[in-house]
């Protein structure tokens, strides 16, 4: 296969995934090609399109590519889609989240320790939306669950791997200017506790 063509193809792929597609997903569908030439695609294509500066562009996010909106056009898709907004990550919820991240994987009682509130409200909120799953159970009286980051929080915060997370310092900072698009998360405590093994 050319390499134009093997760009061409590849470039279809991401732009049809859901998800950010990986150099090995690449390489299933292309066992012919050596991964080399995949990555060297891939790396021309994150030029071309930073290059062009449409509105769109090629991110590196969560191990994968993945074609994202640029940041200046948030509003007009907001007000085009008319069930989006955006809105301003709650302290709560990024401190839970950077708990999670820098301390991964994570009882619930040991996030409620380092804030000192309840979590449970947060934290039921995150895994619904994917952004943190149960890794497994701690294995102590009772069993707690362990909490840890997924693919989607990667995503999200527009990350390639957790090494790309910022410093402790910094979180003061995000924490004052950080917008997303997920929706907003709701910080009242659930009277739900944790089921017993």
């Amino acid at each position: 296969m050319e390499q134009a063509d093997l760009k061409k193809s590849i470039e279809s792929i991401i732009f049809i995934s859901g998800e950010p597609v990986s150099v090995d997903k690449l390489a299933q569908v292309f066992p012919d090609i050596e991964r080399s030439d995949i990555r060297n695609c891939l790396k021309e294509l994150l030029t071309e399109w930073e290059e062009m500066g449409r509105g769109i562009f090629l991110a590196n996010v969560s191990g994968g590519y993945q074609f994202r909106t640029a940041p200046g056009s948030s509003n007009h898709i907001t007000n085009f889609l008319k069930r989006v907004k955006k809105f301003r990550l709650s302290r709560a919820a990024l401190e839970v989240i950077a708990i999670i991240a820098y301390k991964q994987p994570v009882t619930r009682i040991e996030i409620e320790s380092i804030r000192g509130v309840d979590c449970s409200g947060v934290i039921n909120v995150l895994l619904e939306r994917q952004i943190i799953e149960i890794k497994g159970r701690k294995e102590v009286i009772g069993k707690p669950f362990l909490y840890g980051t997924t693919g989607e929080f990667l995503e999200v915060f527009g990350l390639k791997s957790l090494s790309d997370l910022p410093t402790l310092k910094e979180i003061d900072e995000i924490s004052q200017n950080l917008e997303t698009g997920i929706p907003a998360i709701s910080e009242e405590p659930s009277q739900q506790e944790e089921p017993l093994p």
